[in-house]
């Protein structure tokens, strides 16, 4: 009967930390998603600087939509031109960190990010949720290389999962 008591509120007490299942996220599918949204997209391989205070802190109380923490950043890099990561970029941006329900993106100030920046009137913008978002933090050569193939029309498929 305690054993039973013990299980059943352990399931209780993991739920929500389960309930959010994301699979990794794919260059290709980020690069899709920017070329076909109505917005404009620019890619962006650099450093990201923040304030890390000013990130959103998680709770448990349920949320009816995703909640948006616009921090002012700054990334630092190069740009994706038809001929590689070879245009300068070093320009503030703002890091729109998203929660859904108790679930809020993570980033670390000083982190290599390959960043899909959507062009705002205001500037651009990363916008980066629990399961990624159009940022992929730490990105492989293979990852810089997918997305100068996609932006050249190359093989644009994603990792099958």
């Amino acid at each position: 009967m305690i054993r039973a008591a013990v299980l059943a509120l352990g399931l209780v007490l993991a739920g929500p930390a389960v309930a959010l299942s994301c699979f990794p996220q794919d260059v290709a599918e980020t690069y899709r998603r920017a070329a076909e949204a109505a917005e404009t997209y620019i890619v962006v391989h650099g450093r990201l600087s923040f304030d890390p205070a000013r990130l959103p802190s998680t709770d448990m109380i349920p949320q009816q939509k995703p909640a948006h923490t616009l921090i002012p950043a700054r990334l630092t890099g190069q740009a994706l031109t038809k001929g590689g990561f070879d245009q300068a970029f070093d320009r503030a941006i703002t890091l729109d960190v998203q929660c859904f329900g108790p679930w809020c993106a993570s980033a670390v100030p000083g982190t290599q990010y390959l960043g899909f920046l959507e062009r705002r009137d205001g500037g651009y913008v990363l916008a980066v949720d629990p399961c990624g978002g159009m940022g992929h933090a730490e990105p492989t050569p293979a990852m810089l290389d997918k997305a100068l193939r996609c932006l050249q029309g190359g093989a644009c498929t994603a990792e099958r999962r």
